[in-house]
């Protein structure tokens, strides 16, 4: 049983892992209904948020518009920038589970430790930190980005100074006049390099692949602007789905006219050359791949960051380290006080996959075996009643996950309308579905960027397949995601 704000709980129709984006997105349409699905959100942590709440390193922020960045029920016309930062976006989603009345159906503070498929009883088991609950059905909105990847460097474990991973952020570690070295270059680390640089004795950051950059166009949103967005939120939709158009026609771009990313390709690398002169550097910073084969960096800071005279840019990944500093790749060693890992996340093999047993004794990464996939990149054969939000290939690499995560919330309501006028109240994706479906991505992920672009990208699992990216319009995943073929799956 879990205590809940409602009382003692020992059976549920619905279980909600996570309370991020996904999972206020699955509870805001389940509190729609007009019949009100008794469900429960479990969260591991003290707050809901996400990524949101863990990533709290300097500069952290969004590289989508906000306007495109949020709930589409639940604008904010409070912006203070076009891209936002992480408090603001924290504080969102505060907001709006406490608009939603999510706190009701809210347990904080409660870890799963494992869920299994009991077909005796048609129900999910799952064991928490607070205790044991049964679930008719099983949604999990965990994310792809919450487990951190840390390199297994040697002599990681005898470094005498401070560690940690940039989405564990010790704020309790002044780097003030701090020799530190930050490991990874991507994303998160074109964020919080720029901020810390000011601050400490000496940065160096090894780079083991250089990323492409383009400038992040944010800008202030003034004070007339949002009061305008908040007396006629029209206009704030207006962007939103201006905004939304023109990202969409990145997939062009992205799939069938990859002849125009040259010109991409050539502004980045007139912007490189603006920013850093020397002809050494700039070769170690230019990629030897295609424009978009990895996560485009939006950054304006980066760049500058890299040419003060106390930075050190290493092109060589970190080989090693030793008890006071870390070993480039020519063998040199550099001394430092504090590392920084920036080398971001296990996107592939989420944990939750680790934890949930299905119908044949397999957890969910035995059952994957490295490859993850999933109908419509939420149902899984052999796992009756479980729905992942954000699961195998819904990743995006030119729009808002947001929008596919609502697009997700609203079919698992559908499948549970479908379940429910079962006998037995369970639905299940049938195999050949599942595998017609993937190999459909595998068709039409051939040929794009994403996987012809020439480089190595967290968007490949341990097989070498894009298991990650969904290959199209976004519009076209809504769509077939409205329609749902009841032969395509197993009701009981």
């Amino acid at each position: 049983m879990i205590e809940t704000p409602r009382g003692t709980v020992d059976h549920i129709d619905l279980l909600v892992l996570g309370a991020g984006f996904g999972g206020i997105a699955m509870a805001d349409r389940l509190l729609r209904e007009g019949r009100g699905r008794d469900f429960l959100v479990l969260e591991r942590a003290a707050e809901v948020g996400g990524t949101w709440r863990e990533n709290t390193y300097p500069g952290c922020a969004c590289d989508v518009p906000t306007a495109l960045y949020s709930l589409s029920r639940h604008a904010n016309p409070g912006w203070s920038h076009s891209f936002g930062r992480q408090p603001e976006i924290f504080d969102y989603l505060k907001k709006v589970a406490d608009r939603i009345g999510l706190r009701e159906r809210l347990v904080t503070s409660c870890e799963v430790q494992s869920a299994a498929w009991d077909a005796d009883s048609s129900s999910w088991v799952v064991e928490t930190s607070k205790g044991q609950i049964r679930a008719r059905h099983l949604v999990a909105a965990t994310g792809a980005l919450s487990a951190p990847s840390v390199p297994n460097l040697p002599g990681l474990e005898n470094f005498e100074g401070q560690v940690f991973h940039s989405a564990q952020w010790r704020h309790d570690i002044p780097l003030e006049g701090k020799r530190v070295a930050v490991v990874g270059t991507g994303a998160s680390a074109v964020q919080f390099v720029p901020e810390i640089a000011p601050i400490t004795e000496h940065l160096t950051v090894f780079q083991r692949t250089p990323g492409w950059v383009l400038p992040r166009l944010d800008r202030p949103i003034s004070d007339s602007r949002r009061r305008w967005y908040s007396r006629i939120p029209l206009l704030q939709r207006i962007v939103r789905g201006r905004i939304y158009l023109g990202r969409e026609l990145y997939v062009i771009v992205f799939t069938r006219a990859q002849f125009l990313l040259r010109f991409f390709e050539w502004f980045a690398r007139f912007y490189l050359f603006m920013h850093v002169r020397d002809r050494a550097m700039r070769k170690a910073l230019t990629p030897d791949f295609s424009i978009g084969c990895k996560r485009i960096l939006l950054t304006s800071k980066w760049l500058p960051a890299l040419v003060r005279p106390d930075v050190t840019l290493v092109p060589d990944a970190a080989s090693a380290v030793t008890p006071t500093g870390l070993v480039a790749g020519d063998g040199s060693e550099i001394p430092v006080d504090v590392i920084i890992f920036g080398t971001g996340f296990q996107p592939t093999e989420p944990p939750i996959s680790r934890v949930v047993t299905g119908a044949d004794g397999q957890t969910l990464a035995e059952h994957w075996g490295g490859s993850p996939r999933a109908h419509n990149g939420v149902t899984v054969a052999g796992f009756p009643n479980l729905f992942l939000l954000y699961g195998p290939n819904t990743n995006l690499g030119h729009s808002s996950i947001v929008y596919m995560l609502e697009s997700q919330a609203e079919h698992v309501a559908r499948l549970l309308d479908l379940s429910d006028n079962a006998r037995n109240r369970t639905i299940e994706v049938r195999p050949e579905a599942q595998a017609e479906y993937a190999d459909r991505m595998d068709r039409e992920l051939a040929g794009t960027v994403w996987n012809e672009g020439g480089c190595s990208s967290w968007y490949f699992d341990s097989s070498g397949r894009n298991s990650l990216q969904w290959p199209t319009f976004t519009f076209r995943y809504r769509e077939q995601l409205r329609d749902i073929d009841p032969a395509t799956y197993v009701v009981g």
